[in-house]
């Protein structure tokens, strides 16, 4: 368990906290929504879906997350938290988030932290996660960051069957992780968002991205880098 070093109510966990019998008496009360996301993530994320619709693991960076012990989760306590403590909140573990080893390299991609949210009742969880979530997706873009949106009825399909949906979790929560190339179907509605990963990704892409990439760019008359030869 780690603190931010100016606030100790800002605090992270990492899987083998959830698995032990060490969490402080504070967070003993959420030892099972900890738990069943801390399995979540290990049993769906980690592993092959049928309703996938391609080969490999339901998030290929999650299993290595776990490896490099860079997987963290917290907990947003209370039933009722209005819109702007939400904001405020996830703001800071935005900002903790660019500040956590590593912050460069090649491992920095494999960064995540999960903010749960295990008092919102049912009712309310979905409208509060997905309207954050797309408040402060256009905040964490220009960052090099995703921020995710999960709960119990999400509707979000995935991107090769629209009959599945990866987003669904037994608790509500948001995500943040670093933006990976294959993140471009997420951006692509906003010629801001494609300025932002064009930024961030140059056209070194492979084919199959680059050619979105610069269709989409071209839609929206954004300027092009040069591109390179690219696997």
């Amino acid at each position: 368990m780690r603190f931010y070093p100016s606030d100790a109510s800002r605090y992270l966990l990492d899987p083998a906290d959830v698995d032990g019998e060490s969490l402080p008496a504070a967070l003993g009360a959420y030892k099972g929504p900890l738990t069943q996301i801390v399995s979540w993530s290990r049993d769906f994320l980690c592993h092959p879906h049928p309703d996938l619709g391609r080969e490999g693991s339901v998030c290929p960076y999650t299993e290595p997350s776990l490896v490099r012990n860079l997987y963290w989760l917290t907990i947003y306590p209370g039933p009722s938290p209005t819109m702007g403590e939400v904001r405020e909140a996830v703001m800071a573990y935005r900002e903790w988030f660019l500040e956590l080893a590593p912050v460069a390299g090649r491992d920095s991609r494999y960064k995540a932290i999960l903010i749960l949210f295990p008092d919102l009742a049912a009712d309310v969880a979905p409208d509060i996660i997905d309207t954050i979530q797309a408040a402060l997706k256009s905040e964490f873009i220009p960052k090099g960051l995703m921020i995710g949106q999960f709960h119990m009825v999400s509707d979000e399909p995935g991107l090769r069957n629209p009959n599945f949906r990866p987003l669904r979790t037994s608790v509500p929560l948001l995500a943040i992780r670093h933006m990976v190339s294959s993140d471009f179907p997420f951006l692509k509605k906003k010629p801001e968002w494609v300025s932002s990963y064009i930024e961030q990704f140059g056209l070194d892409l492979p084919r199959r991205i680059r050619a979105e990439v610069e269709e989409t760019a071209r839609a929206y008359n954004l300027p092009l880098p040069e591109t390179q030869n690219c696997a």
